[in-house]
């Protein structure tokens, strides 16, 4: 994908999330490696609903500022580039429905794929991230553990985030964590959770293997 392309879409995956409500005000960042050694993120602190080409930043996969203001979120975006090497994009928001998982249900460790033969088949499970404060060390190091192995996480108390081999990949990933995790909701309310057979989950999840590693 050429420079300016890789703007234009970082643009319209931005508005997409907070069109969503995936995002709210200066929330959430999204990440594009350019090349093997240079990444294109959103910058820190703006309405990414309203950002312009212009104003997106570009950094080191060491941590160097190339240009612009980078996202003080930019070491989980760096954390995932260097430990899966087919990343090439990077998605961070605060979906609220899945959000809302983790702090109703604090020692949950991921959402009950079991319930749901499309959320196996899509992304194979969605994990929970334990908590860090945001823009530290810790955002990134708590990621380390489900990576490469999971494209599609919620960060507890705080987001989810999905990288992919394409930016509509990864942008994709937050979508199938809210949707799983709204219908997910519904269900509990309308008289609780129920799950498919031991045997079903196994061939759905032989299904998946034969499907890929990608986010569908």
């Amino acid at each position: 994908m050429q420079f300016h392309q890789a703007k234009s879409k970082i643009i319209s995956i931005c508005r997409k999330l907070n069109q969503k409500n995936y995002i709210a005000a200066g929330d959430g960042n999204v990440s594009f490696k350019i090349s093997d050694h240079e990444i294109l993120i959103t910058p820190s602190g703006i309405n990414k609903s309203e950002m312009q080409p212009s104003e997106i930043a570009a950094l080191t996969i060491h941590n160097e500022s190339l240009a612009g203001h980078p996202s003080s979120e930019r070491l989980m975006h760096i954390e995932v580039y260097k430990r899966c090497p087919m990343a090439k994009a990077v998605v961070h928001a605060h979906p609220p429905t899945a959000v809302a998982w983790t702090i109703a249900h604090p020692d949950l460790k991921e959402l009950p794929a079991e319930c749901m033969s499309e959320l196996i088949l899509s992304a194979g499970g969605i994990p929970i991230v334990p908590y860090a404060r945001p823009g530290t060390n810790q955002m990134a190091e708590v990621l380390a553990p489900f990576l490469p192995n999971f494209r599609v996480m919620i960060l507890a108390r705080h987001g989810a985030i999905s990288w992919g081999e394409t930016l509509d990949e990864a942008y994709n990933g937050i979508e199938r964590i809210e949707h799983s995790a709204i219908i997910l909701k519904a269900a509990s309310e309308l008289g609780g959770l129920t799950f498919l057979n031991h045997e079903e989950v196994s061939i759905l999840r032989q299904i998946r293997s034969r499907l890929g590693n990608k986010t569908l």
